[in-house]
């Protein structure tokens, strides 16, 4: 079924990436990085499905080409940790066929990114036909209406008027100087050095010791960037995947939805799987209720219930006596205790098939994950080979210097690629980092002994109940034909205490959790298994009640004569 998955990257070089290698990457083709003058070819690689640049209207027409794109955009940033550009990784949902996915990922990039100003650049994958997945690269620069970059920060100078502090870019300077505002510059004053303007400088004789002036740390950030690189857009963006894939799959009439929420933003404290363990017990403790702690618990209480049953049972036999009201008491008692033994066996079924489907979701993604993670440490160990080497390696070798770099790179997109997968992983099994995932790991091997042991409590109910249905059958054939009648308007009057104790019972055992139609399915078993039908005794209740109404007068009749006798 349709899963949730937005996982958000920068692209930087700062981690050893390049927004051309990315770009031939996921689009599997070959591309030339000016900037470090690598050829990167991955022509070799499978799974794609489908590839296209999407641009604005004021971008080159030249950049739907997207080695001139990307290489445009190495051009643009000049630092060794430049943010080049950005990558969602975006599950699809696998109800809907290849050209439905592609329509409705090109009409998601082009209303929240292309609309905005972005160049996007985009592919689907899907390697074993079982997993379509999108990379969505995106410009992280914004454009002018002529085609150029514009700035992602912009010098921002502190100046100083009347003793207050405020922050001016180039542009607003020639203004805010005309108005008397003032740059700082560092002054010797004695062993210190010092920001002033330089009128205070001047009247103090200070002499200026750095021809830079005072600015803010970062410069001011371009607000279209600000906003691109916002907590809140990125939270929009997921919200807006979410509610364009489902408008998606309702049009198509698919019942399934996904949800870009967390659990607790949905409102719901549970996990969704069985959990047992540290990580089931740490949650205990801050009270939530874990499910793995809750089954063992219900077990506990099961096994209790079981065997006070087994000794009431045991007494009732010893205590019946030959009058038929109570044979009648005995019998409704023994029903009723195989009917809370087939609730049991339904709940145990519930906990047994709910068990069995957590391990059948959640191993072959275990299995996976855990060799996902291996390929990524061998392929993070290899890189750091080839790191060390290149580090050794003499600049008098510039051609091994240009393969070495060419694996390198390689390697990284590699470890980027197996990171998402990693990723896409543990969102199929509600886990959010790799810690969760070890507890997942421990909890699956847990379950064959949590099977064994709801195996052995359903073979004990089974055990019990065949027990009883013997002993029901004896004492109901023990009494002669002739007083059926009579044994069955006794068996009625005792029927509806004995279904109060019952529910009584069961709430006392599983609290929120006990169904009154799980109680009428084990009812309606239990009757069949006794080959009795349940509404033979209604229709005897309802006839017993309207002939006992008919009996006792009615209030107002009795009162009417009681007034016919005073006159």
């Amino acid at each position: 079924m349709a899963i949730y998955h937005m996982e958000a990257k920068v692209v930087s070089r700062g981690s050893g990436r390049s927004a051309v290698a990315a770009s031939a990457y996921m689009s599997c083709s070959r591309m030339y990085n000016d900037y470090d003058g690598i050829q990167h070819d991955y022509t070799r690689k499978h799974g794609l499905i489908y590839q296209e640049v999407m641009l604005p209207p004021m971008a080159p027409t030249d950049w739907k080409d997207r080695e001139q794109l990307w290489n445009a955009v190495e051009a643009a940033e000049k630092t060794k940790d430049s943010r080049l550009a950005r990558e969602f990784v975006v599950a699809l949902p696998i109800e809907l066929d290849t050209d439905s996915n592609i329509s409705l990922l090109r009409d998601f990039i082009q209303k929240n990114f292309v609309d905005l100003g972005m160049c996007a650049d985009f592919a689907i994958h899907d390697t074993d036909g079982h997993n379509p997945h999108a990379h969505i690269l995106l410009t992280v620069r914004p454009l002018n209406e002529n085609g150029t970059w514009q700035y992602k920060t912009e010098k921002e100078y502190l100046c100083i008027k009347d003793g207050k502090e405020k922050g001016f870019t180039a542009a607003e300077f020639k203004k805010a100087q005309k108005e008397g505002w003032e740059k700082q510059y560092r002054y010797q004053a004695g062993k210190k050095k010092i920001y002033l303007t330089p009128s205070a400088a001047l009247e103090k004789g200070y002499e200026r010791v750095d021809k830079h002036p005072k600015s803010t740390r970062y410069g001011r950030q371009n607000p279209i960037s600000e906003r691109w690189n916002s907590e809140e857009q990125i939270c929009l963006w997921r919200e807006k995947w979410a509610d364009t894939v489902n408008r998606e799959l309702e049009c198509r009439q698919i019942d399934t939805r996904i949800d870009h929420r967390s659990f607790s933003d949905q409102g719901i404290t549970e996990q969704p799987t069985i959990h047992e363990g540290y990580i089931a017990r740490d949650m205990e403790k801050k009270g939530i209720i874990s499910d793995r702690c809750e089954l063992n618990r219900q077990i506990r209480s099961d096994n209790r219930l079981l065997g006070e049953l087994k000794r009431q049972v045991a007494k009732l036999t010893k205590s019946i006596k030959e009058s038929i009201p109570a044979i009648a008491e005995a019998l409704e008692n023994i029903r009723g205790t195989m009917i809370i033994f087939q609730y049991q066996m339904l709940h145990n079924e519930m906990q047994t098939t709910s068990a069995k489907e957590w391990i059948k979701m959640t191993k072959p993604v275990i299995e996976k994950y855990k060799a996902t993670k291996q390929k990524i440490n061998k392929k993070q160990e290899e890189r750091k080979v080839l790191k060390t080497k290149k580090q050794k390696l003499s600049i008098l070798n510039p051609l091994q210097h240009y393969q070495l770099n060419q694996q390198i790179t390689t390697l990284t997109e590699d470890i980027e690629e197996l990171k998402s997968k990693k990723n896409f992983l543990m969102g199929e099994i509600y886990c959010h980092n790799d810690t969760e995932m070890k507890n997942t790991e421990s909890t699956l091997k847990q379950q064959s002994a949590f099977l064994e042991k709801l195996a052995a409590q359903r073979q004990s109910l089974n055990e019990q109940l065949g027990k009883n249905l013997k002993k029901f059958i004896d004492l109901k054939f023990s009494v002669v034909s002739e007083k059926s009648e009579e044994l069955l308007d006794a068996r009625v009057s005792f029927r509806d205490i004995v279904r109060d104790r019952i529910v009584s019972r069961l709430r006392d055992v599983y609290g929120k959790k006990f169904e009154y139609d799980r109680l009428n399915d084990a009812s309606d078993y239990i009757d069949d298994c006794i080959r009795e039908d349940p509404y033979v005794f209604q229709e005897r209740a309802r006839q017993r009640a309207w002939e006992q109404d008919r009996r006792s007068p009615h209030p107002n009749i009795r009162k009417n004569n009681s007034k016919s006798h005073e006159r």
